[in-house]
């Protein structure tokens, strides 16, 4: 279920802090609520609009036909997401914590690209981010160890989510595992061999919030 939390348009935020050009008077911007769990769209289904989260995160992914979950991208606080080359969603995307998003029709931001340079040219670098972190993926999935894969998990949130020096992740280890195409046993072991090496520490009862204690030696492992 999802909750409507900004229909009108006299207190619209500006959209997605990369069109810095784009105001709300020229898009129609909407805001909804999904609890954790429920899907924000669904593979295969008309990719209308672009999505940003505000709070919360989502995971993108893919079943594949053994009945395996393929998660393809985390998606974070003021993270684009729905971005696509053709007019449908090759993944399924679905809030992972109660999250907030905002979104704009397609088309919308598409009718003010054909009239601003600046906006059709910050629209392909975003295509062209998501292009570079989907060959990054790749790459990982197929040259990495399992433990390189989890170094490089850890190196990539730290970047994106610590903060006052604690890594707190959305996603549980199954989401972890799915991310990395390994199983859940996997992960849970190579996170132990880098606690047991001094490299990281957990706090809390569900060890979804991290320190990293020593980064150069995790970067190491990252090749």
């Amino acid at each position: 279920m999802f909750l409507n939390l900004n229909a009108t348009p006299s207190n619209k935020p500006r959209f997605l802090g990369e069109l810095s050009n784009v105001s709300p008077a020229e898009i129609a911007l909407s805001e909804f609520k999904y609890r954790a769990g429920a899907e924000v769209f669904g593979e295969a289904e008309p990719a209308e609009y672009i999505y940003q989260v505000i709070d919360g995160a989502v995971r993108s992914y893919k079943l594949l036909s053994d009945g395996r979950r393929q998660i393809g991208a985390f998606h974070l606080v003021d993270d684009i997401f729905g971005l696509e080359n053709g007019g449908v969603h090759r993944f399924t995307a679905e809030a992972i914590v109660d999250t907030s998003v905002r979104l704009v029709k397609r088309v919308s931001l598409a009718h003010v690209a054909e009239s601003d340079v600046s906006v059709a040219r910050d629209l392909l670098n975003m295509t062209a981010t998501n292009l570079k972190h989907a060959e990054d993926h790749m790459l990982l999935l197929g040259r990495k160890t399992s433990l390189e894969r989890v170094a490089a998990f850890l190196l990539e949130m730290d970047h994106r989510l610590t903060a006052t020096g604690v890594m707190a992740l959305p996603m549980c280890r199954r989401d972890i595992a799915d991310y990395l195409g390994l199983t859940l046993e996997t992960v849970s072991r190579a996170l132990s061999i880098l606690q047991s090496q001094g490299i990281l520490g957990f706090l809390g009862q569900t060890q979804r919030q991290i320190v990293l204690l020593d980064r150069p030696k995790l970067a190491e492992l990252d090749l």
